[in-house]
């Protein structure tokens, strides 16, 4: 199959990529790498991957006139939820107009869909009280970054509904794993309190470390997803993607105490802007499709720290 990733230099890009690439699909990038990284696709050949923005609309029409892509994952965004609460006109850009502009062609170019995956995000359900989160729960947004994920699932939905592409979307929970960049201002909690704990630096909560999380380990996200483009039944719906298991921060540090047998120092300040206090998913209707979650929040940390690249941070924050 022809596979093209937006964004797919970045840390869940660069993992679907090197499984895909793995069995023998071919796997196009594209990527302006400001977040993303080139060493995260060092797999990849060269002529496989564009760097170009997703807002390059004349870059977009002429990969699409060039190759018929089987399957699309759009993983390209500003995901820094800070930046779109300073930005949010520019991150609209970005995260609305680009989803948009990417569906658009697919449906006048790529007929032969088999399926266009969106990232979504836990983040559109705000604190909003109830748990877990399923389907049906209240859209509470947060920040400019949960409205731009909601209307880019929607997006995707209605061209489903209008014009017959193959659209799937997931709200992704709190992914970890290998490539997770730990010197980013965004990072996920967990690849930060790993080099922390690496490095011997102090972490810092953002609030008192009881906010929890569902926590995902890179390829039951990869396994999820695979299985639901292998089954025509998900076409057209939205999922939770997550493990349905809700665990505090200080536990997730607890964990790490116990990996590296070492206590650091910690400091907590105020709650940031735009954070979710507790989350959880119900992944019931994934769980239906033949997923099964096979790393709990031991085996997932163990296996990240086996496999970290321990990038080098001069602060670390939650």
């Amino acid at each position: 199959m022809n596979i093209l990733i937006t964004g797919g230099a970045g840390f869940i890009g660069s993992n679907l990529a090197e499984f895909y690439q793995s069995k023998n699909h071919k796997v196009i990038i594209i990527d302006n790498l400001s977040s993303g990284n080139i060493e995260n696709i060092s797999f990849l050949p060269k002529n496989n991957f564009i760097e170009a923005d997703i807002q390059d609309n004349n870059t977009l029409e002429k990969l699409f006139d060039e190759y018929n892509f089987d399957i699309i994952f759009h993983l390209a965004a500003v995901v820094s939820v800070v930046e779109t609460i300073e930005d949010p006109f520019k991150s609209q850009k970005v995260n609305i107009e680009s989803t948009l502009n990417l569906l658009k062609i697919i449906k006048e170019k790529n007929k032969g869909l088999k399926r266009f995956i969106f990232a979504s995000s836990a983040a559109v359900y705000g604190n909003v009280e109830g748990l877990p989160k399923n389907m049906d729960s209240l859209i509470s947004p947060e920040s400019p970054y949960a409205i731009e994920k909601f209307a880019g699932e929607q997006y995707s939905k209605l061209f489903n509904k209008l014009y017959g592409v193959p659209t799937t979307g997931f709200r992704f929970f709190n992914v970890y794993g290998p490539k997770q960049n730990p010197n980013s201002t965004y990072s996920g909690v967990i690849s930060i309190m790993q080099n922390c704990f690496e490095n011997n630096k102090t972490f810092t909560f953002y609030g008192d470390g009881t906010q929890t999380r569902d926590f995902v380990y890179i390829k039951d996200l990869i396994s999820a997803i695979d299985c639901a483009i292998n089954n025509e039944i998900t076409i057209g719906k939205t999922y939770n993607l997550g493990t349905g298991v809700e665990t505090s921060l200080n536990k997730i540090f607890s964990e790490f105490e116990k990996i590296y047998n070492k206590k650091i120092n910690v400091e907590y300040k105020e709650f940031r802007k735009g954070d979710i206090k507790n989350s959880v998913s119900d992944i019931t209707p994934l769980i239906e499709q033949g997923y099964k979650p096979q790393f709990g929040i031991s085996e997932g940390l163990e296996s990240y720290v086996n496999f970290s690249n321990n990038n080098i941070k001069e602060k670390c924050y939650e």
